[in-house]
């Protein structure tokens, strides 16, 4: 089985005793690392709120009731928590029991969970987030240099631990998650009244990968007024989906200050949306992969070491640009993104003078390890 980077954190945690909750898409793999953690337990008792019999074993509990339920074990498992209502006032009165038990809660959103558990809950849990596999988790698992040649293969078709493991049916499952499961929490959602609005949002949004986007072009197309496109994308991002990238914006008169940049945090995904799996040779959009690719893996990064490091594109209104600007500690270090290590980039000038001691870094296929390890 490939180790997951972040499940010696979670074990580490269960010194605290706090309700530990797991947010990921669905089939990111949150179940098999809960199938990895029960080994860690005596006596384990899980529940699958997929299934209306598990979820009202905990629905609307007293604390006395969660307390004859819960104490037995050494280990809990809630799976798909956010299908039980109010679960954030379930999970309060769990973690105010103090029991010795540890609890662990996943959710395949955030639409309803987070904003449930964090509300009643907050100072109680302990959140962690579960992506697609990373290079670096893959890499640890095989070698870098096998996933060096895997890297078209990773480009194309992402990175969904289904997708690596059975390869030779990457492409129909990737369209099953399309249009099926990533989507299945969503369309259920109670503010989602135009479904198909919003697949034809994801299909503009990956027709627009690397480039910034404007919701008022996105409003037009769409036939929708701007509004509907922001909460739109929200929802995306609360799906694991897709997540933006604001523009970085201090000194300069003339910097974009309220542009927004969108990217999927999977290559596969991205190419499923628009049914397009063709090979590497074929195509006019690597570079629009690799970038995709290179941030969706700083973000898996930054969030599973805990860095708070905030990440950023700049573009003035004169067309200069930089990919992706990390500040982290008041540091600023900036990236571009270069599929073809031949290509030739350097830090705008405007740019070095205006924020002095920002190191630059070209990434490219042949030194990006240090970048996502």
């Amino acid at each position: 089985m490939i180790e997951r980077v972040i499940e010696s954190a979670i074990l580490n945690d269960f010194i605290r005793k706090k309700v530990i909750v797991l947010l990921g898409a669905r089939q990111v793999g949150k179940t098999t690392l809960l199938e990895s953690l029960r080994k860690k337990g005596q006596k384990v008792f899980s529940v699958n709120c997929d299934d209306m019999d598990d979820v009202l074993l905990i629905e609307e509990k007293t604390s006395t009731e969660l307390r004859a339920l819960l104490a037995p074990y050494d280990l809990v498992f809630i799976d798909e928590a956010q299908r039980v209502r109010n679960i954030g006032l379930t999970l309060k009165k769990i973690g105010d029991l103090k029991l010795d038990t540890q609890v662990v809660v996943t959710g395949s959103s955030s639409l309803e969970l987070a904003d449930e558990v964090n509300e009643p809950a907050t100072g109680r849990l302990i959140e962690y987030r579960l992506f697609p596999f990373s290079l670096s988790e893959l890499a640890t698992h095989t070698s870098e240099r096998e996933e060096q040649r895997m890297l078209e293969q990773r480009l194309i078709y992402g990175l969904y631990p289904e997708v690596v493991t059975f390869p030779g049916d990457a492409k129909r499952t990737l369209m099953t998650l399309a249009n099926y499961y990533l989507f299945k929490d969503l369309f259920s959602y109670r503010g989602l009244k135009k479904p198909d609005v919003l697949q034809k949002l994801l299909r503009a949004l990956a027709l627009q990968l690397g480039s910034e986007v404007s919701y008022n072009e996105l409003s037009n197309l769409l036939g929708v007024d701007k509004e509907t496109v922001e909460n739109y994308i929200n929802l995306l991002e609360k799906c694991f989906v897709v997540f933006r990238l604001d523009s970085f914006s201090r000194n300069l008169r003339n910097e974009i200050k309220k542009g927004k940049k969108v990217y999927f945090y999977d290559n596969g995904i991205r190419n499923a949306v628009l049914s397009n799996f063709a090979p590497a040779s074929l195509r006019n959009d690597m570079g629009a992969l690799w970038e995709n690719l290179m941030v969706s893996e700083r973000v898996k990064r930054n969030t599973y070491t805990g860095s708070y490091a905030q990440l950023y594109f700049w573009r003035t209104h004169d067309q200069k640009e930089i990919d992706l600007i990390e500040e982290e500690d008041g540091m600023l270090r900036t990236y571009e993104f270069k599929w073809s290590g031949k290509s030739k980039a350097k830090q705008p000038q405007l740019f070095a003078s205006t924020y002095p001691d920002s190191p630059f870094t070209v990434v490219s296929p042949e030194n990006y390890w240090e970048f996502v390890k």
